[in-house]
């Protein structure tokens, strides 16, 4: 029986409530409570999926190994979800993540991200049809995996918005789990709106248009890899259309390309939002955010605007932005030792005097504006300020710190990154 049901905190017709939640200076707190038989479904699943919890052997927190990854998602469950007094019933909840969550799991580390699906079990339940938590349905609580500052999925998603791209709003929660035994403290989250969800219907005027998520070698877009199964579409699933990826696909490897380049820009131009990408671009390399395109085939979205007919670009997952990065590293700022066939929508148009221009002008306004020294340093400050007693609160077992001098550690060198990055941009704009 839905007793704390009301419009404007459980229902479809309410709009998104941002500043309820998300709220970007102050730290909520979500309760999830699940019954003792569905969490034991949730682990027994994982271990189905990803091997014994702690297989590591490190056991400590932030251990390694998990490199495993798995085609499958993990089951959901109904669970309860409370916050600020007031109940959501019947939510669907699963563990979430790739590598992260192998990584967390195997590690023996139970801050496992979560994803929260609000009307999941509503043919199960009526009574909760079309559930919304103050007007979203689908919602992303991330662990922080490997950052010890807490603060960069934050940031970076702050910074591609004030850019002025379409990205997920973020804010900080603790996350409180009752499996059985009374509430346990699983730590301090950043929860994160899902682009399918409320992103394209709040940040574009037309949201019926094709979204995709690729993953895969086609997410590279190098001539020969289109494969339907890899562009993964996230709306109108039901419709076999891929024609304007594949637009783009002949497109950007169209034989003109350096025979005649304005033509190929303007062929490349009805069908890719390059302004767009090409900001993007700078903003990502800027930052180095290494976990994505021109290093790793996902972590972001395509979405075929209706109001232009282009595809736009969108980041996602930024957890691993702001630090130099693994796997190679992040891409250098002209893109040197990138292989142009691999990654041809960087290679092709760096390689193009025009849109060069126009990435190294979008590249100086990042550093003189959103990713300026001065203040993304106060916001580090502001946010560290924000948080500290809540990341330092976490205790073994549900944590990635291994002291708590590690939080203000982690931060300084966020600090420091930031006027590194200064320094490397005004030496390669000179």
């Amino acid at each position: 029986e839905a007793t704390d049901w009301t419009t404007a905190t459980h229902s479809k017709d309410a709009d998104p409530n941002f500043s309820e939640v998300f709220e970007d200076n102050e730290v909520k707190r979500l309760d999830l409570v699940i019954s003792s038989d569905r969490w034991s479904a949730m682990l027994a699943d994982m271990a189905s999926l990803y091997g014994t919890f702690g297989s590591s052997g490190s056991g400590g927190p932030g251990g390694g190994g998990g490199n495993s990854f798995s085609d499958v998602n993990p089951i959901f469950v109904p669970a309860e979800v409370h916050y600020e007094g007031k109940e959501w019933y019947r939510v669907g909840v699963r563990f979430k993540g790739n590598s992260s969550l192998s990584s967390t799991w195997s590690s023996g580390n139970l801050k496992l991200s979560f994803k929260l699906d609000f009307d999941e079990f509503e043919d199960d339940y009526p009574q909760i049809k079309n559930q919304r938590f103050y007007g979203f349905k689908k919602l992303s609580l991330k662990n922080n995996y490997n950052d010890k500052s807490f603060l960069r999925e934050k940031v970076a998603a702050d910074i591609f918005k004030n850019a002025g791209l379409a990205s997920s709003h973020t804010a900080f929660y603790t996350v409180y789990v009752d499996h059985g035994d009374g509430p346990i403290y699983f730590g301090l989250y950043t929860l994160v709106e899902e682009v399918d969800d409320t992103v394209i219907d709040t940040q574009f005027a037309n949201n019926e248009g094709n979204l995709y998520k690729p993953d895969g070698d086609a997410a590279s877009f190098a001539s020969g890899t289109f494969d339907e199964s890899e562009i993964v579409k996230e709306t109108n699933e039901d419709a076999a259309d891929w024609s304007d990826i594949e637009r783009l696909f002949t497109a950007l490897h169209a034989s003109n390309r350096t025979s005649d380049a304005a033509a190929w820009r303007a062929n490349l131009e009805t069908v890719l939002d390059t302004d767009t990408f090409l900001k993007y671009l700078a903003v990502n390399t800027v930052i180095q955010n290494w976990d994505t395109y021109g290093r790793m085939t996902h972590n972001y979205f395509l979405y075929n605007n209706p109001d232009n007919n282009l595809l736009t670009w969108i980041p996602w997952d930024n957890n691993e932005a702001l630090q130099t990065g693994n796997m190679g590293g992040s891409l250098p700022l002209n893109f040197s030792g990138l292989s142009s066939t691999q990654w041809p929508l960087i290679g092709y148009m760096y390689a193009d005097a025009t849109y060069k221009a126009k990435y190294d002008t979008y590249m100086e306004e990042v550093i003189n504006g959103v990713f300026n020294a001065s203040d993304i340093q106060t916001t580090y400050t502001s946010y560290a300020t924000l948080i500290e007693q809540y990341a330092t609160a976490e205790v073994r077992g549900y944590t990635f710190l291994n002291n708590s001098s590690e939080f203000q550690s982690a931060v300084n060198t966020l600090k420091s990154h930031v006027t590194q990055r200064s320094s490397a941009v005004e030496a390669y704009l000179n």
